[in-house]
């Protein structure tokens, strides 16, 4: 899916780097996630593709249930760390890294998401 599809996104801090476990925060049964790509981020040397909240990664759970660890799915990421400025000037943080487990097609594999959400 190209960024023309998916819409454009307001360009933000990046706070999950390739290699980063983030908490799971729906009811799917994972516990953590850990990234292993980010979507839509091209290649520059020495620089680890990273994410921030609204983007989507691909993902293994390491903690949960045994049908879910051990797989590669994506995910989007709902919470970070690291604060970001919105377009108000206000800017913003939360308390973990969080994300949820969604199919190709970006629908939640869970029911409820815990916790505050991005916007």
């Amino acid at each position: 899916m190209s960024k023309a599809q998916q819409g454009t996104k307001f360009r933000m801090t990046l706070a999950l780097p390739v290699g980063a476990v983030m908490n799971c925060a729906d009811n799917s049964g994972a516990k953590n996630l850990y990234v292993i790509a980010v979507h839509g981020i091209g290649a520059r040397l020495n620089r680890l593709p990273a994410a921030a909240a609204g983007d989507m990664v691909v993902a293994s759970v390491k903690k949960g249930k045994p049908e879910l660890r051990k797989k590669v799915m994506p995910a989007v990421v709902v919470r970070q760390r690291k604060p970001w400025r919105r377009r108000d000037g206000v800017f913003l943080y939360f308390e973990d890294n969080a994300g949820v487990i969604v199919n190709p097609k970006g629908e939640m594999k869970g029911s409820a998401i815990t916790g505050p959400v991005a916007k």
